[in-house]
């Protein structure tokens, strides 16, 4: 403090120290003491002399201070105040009161003053990479300032100083740290910076970019709350609009990132909003020109129509029609949200059909179509919302033929409400084409034209409105009414409307210019229009005048007789001269307002007298201004001529295109041929392949069938063998008629019991060896005839049922076991007679328990039947059925060989038949070239139209097309 106070007080000593004396001592301060604290009071000091003293300071001490940035980096107080005193001495910001008078001259000074130092700074490269190294400093007093200088270099010298930070290794990188610094001053000073460090430089643009800036800026406006943040939301949103502006790489990335989506939130206000400040009527401004960078219509196609169908699908578009049809909007913002849906479905199909279905909220509902009409026909409406209105109307019918239909059936008399009370959109344009204010006339003379733009149908359908001009008088049509005001001299304004629309009408409709020369006054107004040498002002509508009469010569089909072609030239000739007329039809081009509308598609006009021309319709006048004047130079023999070689051409085309179609039709044939028969392959597959797995159940089943004969047979093996040893034990002859009665009592109660077959063949080999061994006895004697009766039909019995016993030989088995038992059981009571009746009764209750599972056992083996059998039935259906897919693809092979003779036999055609055009085209190409040598002007036609009609044909065929 004491060096300083030395400084200032010998400052004020006496005259002989000047100011510059003053600085040039801090200077050497700065470069020669060894003593940190001097030198940094000695930057301080120049500091605070830089704002006042800004050249002096700049030439003495800005060598010192760069090199202070080099050496001092330890001590951030020396850096803050060295950055600081730069800062002040390269930028432009006036803090000081400048008189009115004075305030030019001294800004302009400022910043001559600013860009000399800020060239001198970057003269050394190495300087604005020293500042970007400073900023990696995380310290506030460091960083910020940096922040500040490096802004400040951008805003003098923006380009050369983009080019060093471009080749500075992480340059970019190193400043977009700063949108994540948590300090906001440093971040929003960081987003200023951005801003001009991206300003008209596509490279650092695309980096920025791909540095994640859409993401960390987004989420910088979000948390601010959208549009009702402050400068900070403006600022990001200006970035923003630096970034996608003119750039299609970063447009791409930003619809490809679903950042469009993240727009939505943006535009959520309600129908009820007291509070619109300014800065929130700027930020939603800003807003708003973002969602129109991304799908303007300078923008490649491609790019603005996926923008365009990406709004539509995450109701952003909605959004916007919602604050379209609100209330207590801004007019500013109104507008400017008109423009934005304008532009959202300029081209695009579906976002047109959204449009046309909003209703604004009214009782009873209107389309917001009609709505947005009535202000615009409304002269009492502020001039920017009317050119707006226009502007929207004009992309809602930009390439939508139906939407231009819609428009113009609201005019026809079959869709007109009888009753009045709901208006249309067809009424409020012939009321804005018929009423006093002369912008209401222009306006809807442009709307109506582009209802017919390149839409013959709907030009042709115009033709029949009628109105009603007055009580008692009849209905005029729509075309006459027009050229009745276009007689009375009305304003030039309303004169020129009504002639765009009549060329707009007239061309490529020759029905339209039937129409226009029926009138027998609309040539002769238009000729005397031409003729005359009016003034300057006059002489846009002469040249008006010249295009519709050459429209009505180059589109005329001659079926009027008095107004031929060649007569309306001769008609020309006579009263204008050519010459007169291609100079008076020149002066439509040749008119200043002309360029300007033919840059942009919006009519955007600083007021209404420079509404004169719309850009639609100077594409129209640099399409038919050639080919009009060559019109009126042609001789009646070259048109002649033209029209043949016209025909021949036409018929030409006639015939490739019948052709063409054929080809397609055959080609459609094949490939439902094609699809036919890889439908019945696939169907094949499918039919043997379950032709193979039913096979494999049926080896399955037959596997188990013969299991189970095999089974069967042990089972009969085990039976013979256990009947053997029945046989042998000898068992008593009362035992064997005991059991004999059971059986036959069985029988009578139950039926045929199938359990007990292999126990009564037992019982009746028994009885035969006790008749052999017991024959001497008489009671034995007296039962034999009666015992072999019944031994032969209990034989015939068991030959009936053991066809159905071969499943059952483990049942069997089990049942044989229970029979020796009761034997043995029986030669226990033959021994003891008491016991006799107890037997009985096991002996029986045995009895009914084997037959229940012999019933159980037959009632299985008949089902096994009959699965086997319905298996059987099953296999024969199927193959059946692959004999008959086997003889369809055989047939419809044989049909595929027919038709591949005939596609050839029609590919032989069809190069007979190139072969004839080639020979056509030599023709024509030599009736040209005699044209040519007779002095006559031939046009050429464009090659390129046709050749994508079809990928399938050949280039002889294109090359016939083209011609």
């Amino acid at each position: 403090m004491n060096f300083l106070r030395g400084v200032m007080g010998g400052q004020s000593a006496g005259p002989q120290h000047t100011e510059a004396e003053t600085i040039q001592k801090l200077c050497d301060r700065v470069a020669s003491s060894t003593l940190l604290d001097d030198r940094r009071n000695a930057v301080r000091a120049l500091k605070s002399l830089s704002k006042k003293y800004r050249l002096e300071v700049g030439i003495q001490a800005m060598e010192h201070l760069i090199h202070v940035l080099q050496t001092d980096r330890s001590d951030s107080e020396i850096i803050a105040y060295a950055l600081d005193t730069l800062y002040n001495i390269i930028s432009n910001d006036e803090e000081e009161e400048v008189d009115d008078v004075e305030e030019e001259n001294s800004t302009k000074q400022s910043e001559d003053l600013g860009s000399q130092f800020t060239e001198i700074f970057i003269k050394q490269p190495e300087n604005v990479t020293l500042l970007l190294s400073l900023l990696e400093e995380f310290d506030f007093h460091v960083r910020w300032p940096g922040v500040r200088l490096l802004t400040s270099l951008l805003k003098q010298l923006g380009p050369p100083v983009q080019q060093i930070i471009l080749v500075s290794p992480m340059g970019v990188s190193r400043l977009m740290d700063l949108l994540a610094d948590s300090r906001e001053i440093i971040r929003n000073d960081g987003v200023l910076l951005l801003q001009a460090l991206t300003r008209g430089n596509g490279a650092i643009q695309k980096i920025v970019a791909f540095e994640n800036a859409f993401e960390r800026l987004l989420d910088i406006i979000t948390e601010e709350g959208n549009s009702d943040g402050g400068i900070v939301v403006e600022d990001c949103l200006i970035l923003l609009q630096n970034l996608l502006k003119n750039n299609n790489s970063n447009q791409n990335f930003f619809k490809e990132g679903s950042y469009i989506q993240r727009m939505k939130p943006w535009f959520e206000v309600g129908d009820e909003n007291s509070g619109w400040s300014a800065q929130k009527v700027t930020n939603l401004h800003l807003m708003l020109q973002l969602v129109r960078v991304l799908v303007s219509p300078t923008n490649p196609p491609g790019a603005t129509s996926s923008c365009q169908k990406a709004m539509f699908q995450c109701g952003l578009l909605q959004q916007l029609c919602t604050i379209l049809m609100a209330t207590g909007i801004p007019a500013d913002i109104l507008t400017e949200t008109i423009n934005t849906v304008s532009e959202v479905i300029r081209g695009c199909q579906v976002n047109q059909d959204y449009f046309a279905s909003v209703n604004a909220p009214s009782n009873p509902p209107r389309p917001a179509i009609v709505v947005l009409l009535m202000s615009m026909v409304n002269e009492r409406q502020p001039f920017v919302l009317r050119c707006a209105v226009l502007y929207c109307f004009q992309c809602f019918l930009y390439k939508n033929q139906k939407g231009q239909g819609e428009i113009v059936a609201t005019l026809l008399p079959s869709t007109i409400d009888a009753t009045g009370n709901s208006v249309s959109a067809g009424q409020l344009l012939c009321g804005g084409l018929f009423s006093t204010d002369s912008l209401s006339n222009w306006c809807a003379a442009v709307a109506l034209a582009h209802a017919l733009q390149g839409n013959a149908t709907q030009k042709e359908q115009l033709l029949r409105v009628q109105l009603a001009t007055s009580i008692g008088n009849p209905p005029v049509s729509l075309l006459q009414q027009c050229t009745n005001i276009l007689s009375q001299g009305s304003k030039i304004q309303t004169r020129v409307g009504l002639l765009m629309l009549l060329c707009t009408w007239l061309s490529n409709c020759p029905i339209a210019v039937t129409h226009f020369l029926h009138n027998s006054a609309n040539v002769p107004f238009l000729t005397g229009q031409i003729a005359e040498n009016l003034g300057e002002e006059e002489q846009l509508v002469q040249g008006l005048c010249a295009l519709l009469l050459g429209i009505s010569i180059y589109f005329n089909d001659n079926s009027l007789e008095n107004y031929m072609k060649e007569k309306l030239k001769q008609l020309i000739e006579k009263r204008i001269g050519k010459e007169n007329f291609i100079e008076k039809l020149g002066f439509i081009s040749k008119h200043e307002l002309y360029s300007r509308a033919s840059q942009k598609p919006q009519p955007n006009f600083p007021s209404p007298e420079y509404m004169i021309f719309d850009h639609e319709f100077t594409k129209l006048v640099k399409e038919l201004e050639g080919v009009i004047t060559k019109a009126i130079y042609k001789s009646s023999e070259e048109d002649k001529k033209e029209e043949e070689v016209k025909k021949t051409l036409e018929q030409h085309d006639n015939i490739v295109t019948h052709y063409k179609n054929m080809i397609r039709e055959q080609d459609l044939q094949l490939e439902e041929l094609k699809q036919q028969v890889s439908t019945l392959k696939c169907q094949n597959e499918q039919l043997q392949t379950a032709v193979t797995q039913q096979a494999s159940q049926i080896q399955q089943h037959k596997d188990q069938y013969n299991l189970l004969k095999v089974q069967l047979g042990k089972d009969n093996h085990h039976q013979g063998s256990h009947g053997d040893g029945a046989q042998v034990n000898g068992i008593q002859p009362e035992e064997i008629s005991r059991l004999r009665e059971e059986v036959e009592e069985l029988k009578s109660q139950q039926g045929l019991l199938q359990s007990q077959l292999a126990e009564k063949d037992s019982l009746i080999e028994n009885l035969k060896s006790s008749q052999v061994s017991a024959g001497n006895e008489q009671a034995s004697a007296a039962a034999l005839p009666r015992d072999s009766e019944q031994v032969v039909e209990l034989k015939q019995e068991l030959t009936a049922l053991k066809s159905q016993l071969n499943s059952q030989s483990l049942e069997m088995t089990r049942l044989q076991a229970e029979n020796r038992e009761l034997l043995q059981r029986a030669e226990a009571l033959a021994k003891s007679a008491p016991v006799e009746g107890e037997s009985e009764n096991v002996a029986t209750a045995k009895t009914t328990d084997v037959e229940g599972r012999l019933s159980a056992l037959l009632q299985e083996t008949k089902e096994l039947k009959n699965e086997i059998k319905a298996l059987s039935e099953e296999k024969t259906a199927i193959k059946m059925q692959l004999d008959s897919s086997n003889s369809t693809i055989a047939i419809l092979q044989m049909e595929k060989d027919k038709l591949d003779i005939e596609v050839t036999d029609s590919k032989k055609e069809q190069d007979d038949l190139l072969v004839l055009l080639a020979d056509q085209d030599q023709k024509i190409l030599s009736l040209k070239s005699k044209l040519k040598i007779l002095g006559h002007p031939v046009e050429e036609e464009d090659e390129s139209g046709d050749q994508d009609d079809d990928d399938d044909e050949t280039d002889d065929g294109d090359k016939d097309q083209d011609i």
